[in-house]
């Protein structure tokens, strides 16, 4: 008999503070870039310290998703209202996401045909006006996840969710390649083709379904419990 969660366990809503630890750690995005390149300052752990005591404090009081004592949506097209801190850490997601992943490519991409890399000089200038646009859609309700309402969770959360696993994973094996490939005009077309390539398949296997939490949401279906 198939059982549907009523509350989250405590290992579950353990087990999503640290995502959110995570999302809202990489915000401060040429900060990221220095940890990448010279290993973590003192910055940065002043830095992982504010957020995690802050996303401590909200998951304490149930203000982050899969944090929450009982989960807020049961039913996946259910038409209800989406609640401000669901709103606010999809929104940060996302921006984490997109820019990231845009800023990566544009470095790929610019070191490709001019022979030179700038992508200190792109996270300085470009990150916070891409990140603040991201941050702005994600206001205005036109993202998935961030919407007023919860009545397209059931393809939204797969659009999020195949998004993030393509990026991690691409951004994972480029940073692989960075370090084992030579820094050579021939590696950077190795890489941007295997960054390309990678978001793509990965892309393409979350519209398929092939991931965790990707698969196709059969309308009312309820939330299963893990």
């Amino acid at each position: 008999m198939i059982r549907y969660r009523e509350r989250n366990k405590k290992m579950y809503r353990v087990a999503h503070w640290p995502i959110w630890i995570w999302v809202f750690f990489l915000a401060p995005g040429p900060l990221t870039f220095d940890l990448f390149e010279h290993g973590p300052s003192a910055w940065n752990m002043i830095w992982l310290l504010c957020v995690v005591v802050g996303t401590g404090i909200a998951g304490l009081f149930g203000q982050l998703p899969g944090v929450e004592p009982r989960p807020y949506i049961l039913r996946f097209t259910e038409d209800k209202p989406n609640p401000l801190y669901r709103r606010i850490c999809y929104t940060f997601a996302w921006s984490d996401v997109v820019t990231f992943a845009l800023l990566n490519l544009a470095g790929l991409v610019i070191a490709v045909f001019t022979g030179v890399w700038y992508l200190k000089q792109i996270y300085e200038y470009a990150y916070f006006p891409v990140y603040l646009t991201i941050l702005a859609l994600g206001a205005a309700g036109i993202l998935p996840r961030v919407r007023s309402s919860t009545k397209g969770e059931g393809t939204e959360r797969r659009y999020f969710y195949g998004s993030v696993w393509a990026v991690t994973l691409a951004q994972a094996l480029l940073m692989l390649l960075w370090k084992l490939l030579p820094r050579t005009h021939a590696a950077d077309w190795i890489k941007l083709g295997i960054y390309v390539a990678a978001l793509t398949l990965i892309g393409l296997s979350a519209k398929a379904g092939l991931l965790p939490r990707t698969r196709a949401i059969v309308p009312g279906e309820l939330m299963v419990a893990d």
